[in-house]
């Protein structure tokens, strides 16, 4: 099992910390708001604890589980803290349309946490194809990207304690293409599925 910080208190936060606990992992929570965080990891159970906003994470593994243009300044708020972490980014930076984008460069959430992130950090992208709700309640696959392979085999070991399947999309500049996928999945919602009650997966022909 992984020892697992989160950083932030909102829904995915709390789903994803859910799944945690019940998968055995040992969860930290970390938000801004003391009380709030403190009334998640007590939410959680498990043995849940609460740290310090801006410490080094208790967990090897820490998701930054914030609003896609919060998470670039927070690694950079906490810094050498995060060194030999491994930084799973699942965040979304749509358009306010939501229909493309926040940034219009051929890059991605995750790559600029690269770029921030101190010696020795790996990020990964991962979650962010998934509604939350369907993450709570369903089997979906998740998909994931990054450039440090020991970093991966952990973070896929983590979705499979969740009792879901981890999908390798490749290197981190591929977290691009991810998070265009997260566009495709609200295009779907709002058209050809007409609903929020599914998540993207790979059909394998039988052998």
């Amino acid at each position: 099992m992984s020892n697992i910080s989160i950083i932030g208190t909102g829904n995915m936060a709390r789903t994803i910390g859910t799944r945690a606990v019940a998968g055995g992992n040992t969860v930290e929570v970390m938000g801004r708001d003391q009380s709030k965080a403190a009334d998640l990891a007590k939410a959680l159970g498990g043995g849940a604890t609460t740290g310090e906003w801006g410490a080094a994470p208790a967990g090897d593994i820490v998701i930054v589980a914030l609003l896609h243009d919060g998470v670039v300044p927070v690694i950079v708020q906490y810094g050498d803290a995060l060194a030999g972490k491994v930084i799973v980014d699942i965040s979304n930076p749509f358009n306010s349309t939501f229909d493309g984008l926040a940034h219009r460069e051929e890059t991605s959430i995750a790559q600029e946490v690269a770029k921030a992130a101190p010696a020795g950090a790996s990020v990964v992208k991962a979650f962010n194809t998934i509604f939350r709700h369907v993450l709570e309640k369903g089997r979906p696959d998740v998909f994931i990207a990054g450039d440090d392979a020991q970093a991966k085999a952990r973070v896929e070991a983590f979705i499979e304690s969740l009792g879901l399947r981890p999908l390798d999309v490749g290197g981190l500049k591929m977290a691009h293409w991810l998070e265009g996928a997260g566009v495709v999945t609200v295009g779907l919602a709002n058209h050809g599925v007409g609903n929020l009650d599914f998540s993207l997966s790979i059909t394998e022909l039988p052998v």
